[in-house]
């Protein structure tokens, strides 16, 4: 199993994050470390609190970092247009020097929407605009020109110049387990899967389900990695190794540790060391 890293920038400050992702990148048992995609703190009661924007806050860490991959977990589509997060992604790559990994998700926070008056819509409507959203960024990070016609998005010979680094284009990681609507798309485009909760049975259970959505469509399921948050137990290591060691039992590729405000990279060793006696 192969370990990562996420550090949710919110009530937390660039500084603190800062010096986690640039530790980690010394530190080789870590393949990639993520930030998320949100304005207001979430699963918090006060969530007025200091919450820094996504991919700014990515495009700085990639700068500060060299080696070890970068990424949103997720990027909710409902916040920017499709055509401008491809033009956003093909220039992360560039900027990380093919070191991206694309994270997507429909979105779901009614707070941050109906604050800033954003449609987030039912969830059919939701599903609906992340399947065009798919379509659209796999186009544009693919073909020189895309047209496009749906229900919330129109394109006319839209390019997207210039690509990214990786080719034919970063890795898709979609997060979810809806199994109606998020992985079909899984099937579809994505080369990596994140199940966001450190649930087993409920990991497995979706695995299942995606894995015949492979079949049924002719799409190999080893093709596709899968992942899932591990929560940081700061005073019980002992809880987290164990969920770990649980995931790997059952053949999960990625574990993402879910470390919690206040970041310090003081985490990192003791995290480092249940990787490396899980292995």
């Amino acid at each position: 199993m192969r370990y990562a890293i996420k550090t949710s920038p919110q009530l937390t400050t660039f500084e603190d994050m800062l010096q986690v992702w640039t530790a980690a990148d010394e530190m080789e048992i870590f393949e990639s470390a993520w930030n998320f995609d949100h304005f207001y703190p979430i699963f918090v009661e006060d969530t007025s609190g200091p919450c820094m924007e996504a991919w700014i806050t990515l495009a700085a860490l990639a700068q500060a970092t060299r080696r070890i991959r970068v990424g949103c977990l997720v990027s909710g589509v409902v916040y920017r247009h499709p055509a401008v997060l491809a033009n956003m992604i093909s220039s992360l790559d560039i900027v990380s020097n093919g070191r991206l990994e694309i994270g997507l998700g429909a979105g779901w926070n009614d707070e941050e929407c109906e604050a800033y008056g954003i449609e987030l819509g039912t969830m059919t409507q939701r599903f609906d605009r992340f399947d065009e959203c798919c379509e659209i960024i796999t186009s544009l990070l693919t073909q020189e020109t895309t047209n496009f016609e749906g229900s919330y998005f129109k394109l006319k010979n839209a390019r997207n110049n210039p690509a990214g680094i990786q080719k034919p284009h970063p890795p898709i990681c979609i997060g979810g387990g809806g199994p109606k609507r998020t992985l079909p798309n899984v099937a579809r485009y994505a080369q990596h899967w994140n199940y966001p909760s450190s649930d087993l049975e409920g990991f497995l259970n979706r695995r299942k389900i995606l894995y015949s959505i492979c079949n049924e469509i002719g799409r190999d399921p080893a093709e596709i990695i899968t992942s899932t948050h591990i929560k940081v137990h700061e005073k019980d290591m002992g809880e987290t190794e164990l969920n770990c060691k649980q995931f790997k039992d059952e053949g999960l590729d990625l574990a993402i540790f879910s470390i919690p405000p206040p970041h310090t990279s003081a985490i990192l060793k003791p995290l480092a060391e249940v990787a490396e006696r899980v292995g």
